[in-house]
């Protein structure tokens, strides 16, 4: 009954052929919901959405008339990916944020990929988030990027692309840990019988990288690290306090650290303590008000200077955010040919550059056609949906574009794949589209977690998945190779 009247509509379908048949690799969990009612799924449903309730598992949306916080919203049926797939994934990550964190050296030290013009100099030189002050700079151990959430979608043939890169402070990390905890608790049987690989050893894996990381003046035999954040009002604050709550180190906001002779201390009853690794939810404008905003009131005055001083290490460092422009982004192909020699392993979505007098032109042909997206926006924000935009709402875009050519880039809409989903109004299970977040962690080697968020367009027919803008979560079951 769960499954009744299911169509795939001609999209890509997770868990079902265009036949109608299940994939083999969803075959256990179907023989699952086979033996359960409408009202059994329900029940389970609303049972874990009051567990949430009760966790305090939520996130905020500004500026809605229905109130900031509330819970994330979760879907029962698992995102279920086979070994042999996600071995190509984790593949192509590990090959994407090593030749990322490459490109971030080089780019703030020799610049030789922009003297050989692989790049063009002024894509780099007038990218929002590329740090001036941070030109030859050495961070520990050479990591740039010790956190990485890079966006995959499948388009119409199954094939995984990358949407974007999220290497400046990637959040969702918290929520695929609380999903797997809640599928354990609904699901017992099902998870069991499924042979599904382990996301639990996220938070010690991250706290051993960032432990990793700590500068060479470290002071004590263990580093002390510190998850910093904006405070309780940011949107993610739930993620800042369940992850350092997970990893056993303290939540700090900028009022309760202090620099002193190039170090950083923070404030306890027992006096000032010495902190090494700052875990930083804050953006670069906001973390060192002598440095960057001056009106920032989230971040620490002398931050950068301790990091100079090689006393501090930043996870993710500075100046990361010129590597997941949106401009730029068009250009990892040509960064992992130019650092590693190789072709992508995972592909970029086809891409077209405002600033390009040809791609323009095409462009502002087609708005229509297109998704037009920001260089520098995330959520969901700043985005034209072509094909499903007002004539007033692609005017203002064609202005925009104008007006500011390097700050946009269009594509092709991505029939993103779907998946069976929870449909509150028919009380049935119906073909909702989704993404996929994983996460990258890198320290002493690369790790891939074996899962990762997947994020669902809770709305029928929509093609956005991000909470902010109506969206939810599942859990994601990578599956162990036989024999595993």
């Amino acid at each position: 009954m769960l499954f009744h009247n299911y169509q795939t509509d001609g999209f890509f379908d997770e868990m079902f052929t265009p036949e109608g048949h299940v994939r083999p690799h969803y075959q256990a969990v179907m023989d699952q919901f086979q033996e359960m009612s409408v009202k059994d799924y329900g029940q389970k449903q609303t049972a874990v959405e009051l567990s949430f309730m009760r966790g305090g598992v939520t996130f905020t949306v500004y500026q809605d008339s229905q109130g900031t916080e509330r819970i994330f919203p979760f879907d029962c049926v698992p995102r279920i990916i086979p070994a042999h797939e996600w071995e190509v994934i984790e593949r192509g990550l590990i090959q994407r944020i090593t030749a990322l964190n490459l490109f971030l050296h080089d780019i703030y030290h020799e610049q030789k990929i922009l003297k050989d013009r692989t790049i063009p100099a002024q894509v780099i030189l007038s990218a929002k988030h590329f740090r001036r002050e941070f030109m030859h700079f050495e961070v520990p151990q050479n990591i740039y990027v010790h956190i990485c959430g890079t966006d995959l979608i499948r388009g119409g043939n199954g094939q995984y692309l990358v949407l974007e890169d999220n290497l400046r402070c990637p959040s969702g990390a918290s929520y695929m840990l609380e999903n797997r905890s809640a599928m354990k608790r609904a699901f017992p049987e099902m998870y069991r019988a499924s042979n599904v690989a382990w996301v639990d050893s996220y938070p010690q894996q991250l706290l051993r990288n960032l432990q990793h990381v700590s500068p060479p003046g470290c002071h004590g035999e263990v580093p002390n690290v510190v998850l910093l954040t904006p405070g309780v009002y940011n949107s993610a604050y739930f993620e800042h306090a369940f992850l350092a709550r997970q990893m056993g180190i303290p939540i700090v906001e900028g009022r309760d650290l202090i620099v002193r002779d190039f170090k950083v201390y923070m404030r306890t009853t027992a006096g000032l303590m010495q902190v090494d690794v700052i875990y930083r939810r804050i953006d670069d404008d906001f973390i060192d008000p002598s440095v960057f905003r001056s009106d920032s009131l989230l971040g620490v005055s002398g931050l950068v200077n301790a990091c100079r001083a090689g006393n501090l290490c930043l996870a993710n460092s500075i100046g990361t955010g010129v590597a997941d422009d949106k401009v730029v982004y068009y250009y990892v192909p040509k960064i992992i040919k130019y650092y590693l020699g190789e072709d992508p392993i995972l592909p970029n979505v086809e891409t077209f550059l405002a600033s390009e007098t040809s791609d323009r032109e095409y462009i502002l042909e087609n708005l229509n056609k297109l998704v037009v997206k920001s260089a520098n926006e995330a959520g969901g924000y700043g985005m034209l949906m072509g094909p499903w935009a007002s004539k007033e709402e692609i005017e203002e875009f064609r202005q925009l574009i104008i007006a500011n050519p390097r700050n946009f880039i269009g594509q092709p809409p991505i029939s993103l794949s779907r998946h069976p989903t929870w449909g509150n109004e028919t009380e049935t299970l119906e073909g909702r589209h989704i993404d996929l977040r994983p996460y990258v962690l890198y320290g002493d080697k690369v790790s891939v977690t074996p899962g990762g968020l997947t994020r669902v367009a809770l709305r029928k027919g929509s093609l956005v998945v991000n909470s902010s803008q109506g969206g939810g979560s599942k859990d994601t079951w990578v599956l162990n190779p036989p024999n595993h």
